[in-house]
């Protein structure tokens, strides 16, 4: 499990993560939710578990805070790898750190609406 949540992340823990955000989107994608700021998508949520937009420039920094990237088994075995992390468990717990990370997941989108 990534995060904190053993079901869905509901829309007012989302919000608490997205505080430095503020306004976000949430809409259903997947079987989950894609959550966005200034109609960039920013993070997923899914299965209890909520990733960030991460990208070549921030996702050295979410490795190296221990954080998880997300990854699925594709057709025929194939590991794929997605564009989005985990939030360090140091974050839940402090609000500042949170701001931090969900920040950088706003840059990187901000990145890929340049590409």
């Amino acid at each position: 499990m990534l995060g904190p949540w053993k079901n869905a992340v509901s829309h007012e823990d989302i919000e608490d993560i997205f505080a430095a955000l503020r306004p976000i989107t949430i809409k259903a994608m997947f079987g989950g939710k894609g959550i966005y700021h200034q109609g960039l998508i920013v993070a997923c949520a899914f299965d209890g578990d909520v990733v960030l937009k991460a990208d070549a420039v921030s996702g050295p920094v979410f490795e190296a805070a221990g954080a998880q990237r997300w990854s699925y088994e594709g057709k025929r075995g194939k590991v794929i790898m997605m564009p989005y992390w985990a939030i360090p468990d140091d974050a839940y717990d402090d609000p500042d750190q949170m701001a931090g990370w969900v920040r950088l997941a706003f840059e990187a989108a901000l990145r890929a609406q340049v590409k």
